[in-house]
């Protein structure tokens, strides 16, 4: 007995002929939200590149991401494609808003890798600054010997006699500006004050109060 062919294709069971009318409910819902935010975004564009007159690009661009955030809040469209449609539009309304005022193409961007790269190179340059030390009287009398060091160092390696190298001033110190006032200030003083005379050692009175009388009449009187 010959089988007729099976020419339904679609769901047979209940679960599945309710999804099948489930998602052509959702699809008669959402389908006009998302018609309508690619219409403002396509019109948008449109207006930006042609140049229509009484065209607004800053309300055009309004009502397009306003279409976009009502798409994405009832669920039309995901989230993250809303700020994708968003961030794309606003870049390319604003470059055609500066190509036609003359402003000449958008600003270059940088990428990261290239950001790094120049970032490396400043590190390394202010590195490069620091080795070559501060470029004072002091700075340029170690520099100086630094490299007579390394001149008598490759004389004697390869044998012959090492150059006289001329010698280098000795830096002094700059002492700080508080310091160098206050020890003026104290050696001027120093000078100025006259020195104190030399003290003669006082006897004490009272030792000499207290020495006894003379003796010797005493005792003459004493054998008389």
């Amino acid at each position: 007995m010959a089988k007729t062919p099976r020419t339904w294709t679609g769901a047979r069971s209940p679960s599945g002929l309710k999804r099948v009318r489930s998602s052509a409910r959702r699809h008669e819902i959402l389908q006009p939200r998302r018609s309508a935010a690619k219409t403002l975004i396509k019109s948008a564009l449109v207006g930006a590149t042609t140049g229509l007159e009484g065209f607004d690009p800053q309300d055009a661009l309004a009502k397009a991401m306003s279409a976009l955030d009502r798409a994405a809040k009832v669920g039309a469209i995901h989230p993250n494609q809303a700020a994708r449609r968003k961030s794309r539009l606003a870049l390319a309304l604003n470059g055609a808003a500066g190509k036609a005022s003359g402003a000449g193409a958008a600003a270059k961007t940088v990428s990261r890798a290239q950001a790094q790269k120049a970032a490396k190179a400043r590190i390394a340059a202010g590195k490069a600054d620091k080795a070559k030390g501060a470029q004072t009287a002091a700075g340029k009398a170690r520099a100086a010997l630094t490299k007579t060091s390394r001149a008598e160092a490759a004389a004697t390696a390869a044998g012959t006699p090492a150059p006289v190298a001329a010698k280098a001033p000795a830096a002094k110190a700059a002492p700080a500006k508080g310091a160098s006032k206050a020890s003026s200030a104290k050696g001027t003083a120093a000078k100025a004050a006259p020195k104190p005379a030399a003290k003669a050692p006082a006897k004490p009175a009272a030792k000499a109060a207290s020495k006894p009388a003379a003796k010797a009449p005493a005792k003459k009187a004493a054998k008389s």
